[in-house]
């Protein structure tokens, strides 16, 4: 294993060596400095919805504005390009003193042959961002500290992903590594990518493997380990003209830690997923789909409260660093929380929707979603419920523009034993987005 790292590295440090050179060689050229920003405030209401404790039933959960302030600088010439940007997140009227961040902060070498390098925290959106996107949504959002090595040209797209993460710059204790900036120790991904010449047609392969680090740092008697789960599937988009059909199908395997036990389990998971999209022109569209997330079985939920079975081997799929409001309903309330005992049932999503632009600078929509269990509960039926999202956009200006939804959700006794409380079964949740995000300035030299 040491001698396979020290070879991967070793090819890395060339890799590298000569995109530095390449960049060097066009340094003489013109280069391009930028700033910008961007600015959001986004506000929520909702009523009804998810305890926080158990037992405690929560009828106003959410009521709250936040701000999110990002500084951008951009720098670029041929063979070279740098990004930095500034993250500040808070909510009105917090000190906010914890909520200063670097977002984004890498560099990248480009040879002219196509190969590439990048090393820093980066922004990472692949495919449909179903498994790897940057979850904006959820204002923090998600980036990785990695070193990315790849090759981009003539419909060919090949990314190798090295992450190691550390909680501190330990000379002692050095491998135990928790609640840091991400959700891992360490992360290997391959990524490929083809689309093909004069056809519709993109396929990308995708492979990961992701250490989550298991133990307590001070356990002398078991000591932590990180234990390993991978990923692999593909996803798939064909777009003639008017209509794109885009599917997706993922295994996970491996380990996966349990939260309360701090150990490894065995995984054997899955999802697929299909969609359909048809847009006549420009003022109108609709599409329709359906989700399946493979789930843990033998849910029980007896009444007057609800756990699952302790299994030794976990089917629940996990989307891991997707961007889950879009896929889910906006709301997501299947993968943004958990369900009781940490175990998911898995879930069904069968949508449809419709969109359109009544003027140019106005976008609306409206999506309907059937949603249930993958697996069957114990004396319940596996319908979840339903919910219907409704979006809508307004453009001012290029950089100046509005975004606002509303939620109802209707859930089942199901969704009430598996949530915990009669709270969960209905809520209606309203949220705006106002986003402002000019270019300060801009210069060659």
């Amino acid at each position: 294993m040491r001698h396979m790292l020290t070879r991967t590295l070793t090819l890395v440090a060339v890799l590298m060596q000569a995109a530095f050179s390449w960049a060097q060689t066009d340094s003489s050229k013109v280069n391009q400095l930028s700033f910008g920003l961007n600015a959001l405030t986004h506000g929520e209401v909702m009523r009804g919805g998810l305890p926080r404790d158990e037992g405690e039933v929560t009828d106003d959960r959410s009521n709250f504005l936040l701000g999110r302030f990002r500084l951008i600088v951009g720098y670029e010439r041929p063979g070279l390009e740098a990004r930095a940007v500034v993250q500040n997140k808070s909510v009105w009227g917090s000190s906010g003193s914890q909520s200063l961040n670097l977002y984004e902060g890498w560099v990248k070498m480009k040879a002219k042959c196509g190969l590439f390098a990048q090393v820093g925290r980066v922004a990472l959106s692949y495919d449909d961002e179903r498994i790897i996107g940057t979850n904006d949504f959820a204002m923090a959002a998600l980036s990785h500290d990695l070193l990315r090595v790849g090759y981009e040209g003539h419909g060919h797209q090949a990314h190798l992903i090295l992450a190691y993460n550390q909680n501190a710059e330990n000379v002692y204790s050095s491998t135990y590594y928790a609640d840091g900036a991400q959700p891992y120790k360490t992360m290997q991904t391959v990524w490929y990518h083809y689309d093909v010449p004069r056809f519709p047609l993109g396929a990308s392969l995708l492979f990961m493997n992701v250490g989550v680090q298991a133990g307590k740092q001070d356990d002398k008697n078991n000591q932590p380990s990180t234990e390993y789960q991978q990923l692999f599937g593909g996803y798939v988009n064909f777009h003639p003209n008017h209509f794109t059909l885009e599917g997706s199908y993922y295994r996970q395997a491996g380990k996966t830690v349990d939260a309360k036990a701090l150990m490894g389990k065995d995984t054997e998971a899955w999802m697929a997923s299909v969609k359909a999209t048809v847009s006549p022109n420009d003022y109108y569209g609709f599409n329709v789909g359906y989700d399946y997330l493979s789930g843990d079985d033998n849910v029980i939920a007896p009444e007057g409260q609800s756990w699952l079975i302790y299994h030794d081997k976990i089917r629940g799929f996990t989307p891991l660093y997707g961007s889950r409001n879009k896929f889910y309903g906006i709301m997501d309330y299947f993968y943004e929380s958990a369900y009781v005992k940490g175990f998911t049932p898995g879930l069904q999503n069968a949508f449809v929707g419709a969109f359109g632009n009544p003027t140019k600078k106005l976008h609306v929509s409206g999506t309907y979603h059937y949603l249930a269990v993958a697996t069957k509960p114990n004396g319940l039926s596996r319908t979840l419920g339903h919910s219907i999202d409704l979006q809508a956009s307004y453009n001012f200006t290029k950089d100046i523009s509005l975004e606002a939804g509303y939620t109802l959700m209707f859930g089942t006794e199901t969704m009430s034993r598996l949530k915990r409380e009669n709270s969960s079964k209905t809520a209606r949740w309203g949220w705006f987005s106002l986003v402002i995000s000019p270019q300060l300035f801009s210069t060659r030299f």
